[in-house]
């Protein structure tokens, strides 16, 4: 089992996500969770396509983390 990280971001009336590590892999959702739930949806069908097409299917290889800095204004 894969473990993908996604980037999920805040739009007017939205979120969208995507999988850096499978380019084209996107999805939206009114909620964050909705998002994520779409988003495995789109990662498995999206590995799904790749099986289909006898492509190679790239491993997890994205971290995400947060970094604090100072911001004076």
């Amino acid at each position: 089992m894969y473990k993908y990280t996604i980037i999920i971001e805040k739009a007017e009336d939205n979120y969208s996500a995507y999988c850096p590590d499978l380019p084209g892999c996107i999805a939206t959702g009114s909620t964050e969770e909705e998002t994520i739930e779409r988003m495995k949806v789109a990662i498995e069908f999206h590995i799904e396509g790749l099986r289909e097409c006898k492509t190679f299917i790239p491993a997890p290889s994205t971290k995400a983390v947060s970094v604090e800095v100072e911001v004076t204004v």
